[in-house]
């Protein structure tokens, strides 16, 4: 099971991230790979709570339903594909360190990226996704600190 691990530090409060994080609809403004979420059962977001989306991964488009199966307030959620051609689970970790947050992220493939492209593709797949999750969180950490971004979410 191919498993993608990354983390990046954010200048601002863990509760801040934590609640940007679990605001499922904000995931598109930072994780290029993801087009469009929606979640489709009511608030409040807890164990249980689905979300329907589609992202785009070496260009091929793919449906997902992801339903919260862990939830550590403030501190960690697990979410799990129950519908779609590509089984994930992500983890979404925030912990304080030095005045600010580390957001770890982890995904965990399944059959494997490769296997939807071929076997042979996996450590390619593997290596784009790891460049391409390097650069979300980039992109997140960048997006929560910049001035304008007094409240996120």
């Amino acid at each position: 099971m191919p498993v993608i691990e990354e983390d990046v530090h954010i200048s601002r409060p863990p509760q801040e991230v934590f609640d940007y994080l679990t605001t499922f609809e904000n995931i598109p403004v930072w994780d290029s790979s993801v087009l469009e979420v929606e979640q489709v059962t009511p608030d409040p977001v807890q164990v249980g709570t689905r979300w329907r989306g589609v992202s785009k991964i070496l260009g091929l488009r793919f449906d997902w339903t992801l339903e919260l199966t862990e939830l550590e307030p403030r501190t960690r959620l697990v979410t799990r594909t129950v519908e779609g051609k590509l089984q994930f689970a992500v983890t979404h970790r925030v912990e304080p360190e030095d005045g600010g947050t580390r957001y770890t992220f982890k995904v965990e493939a399944e059959s494997g990226l490769g296997g939807i492209f071929g076997r042979l593709a996996d450590p390619f797949v593997e290596r784009a996704q790891r460049r391409t999750v390097r650069g979300n969180l980039d992109t997140l950490a960048e997006l929560l600190t910049q001035p304008s971004s007094q409240s996120p979410g």
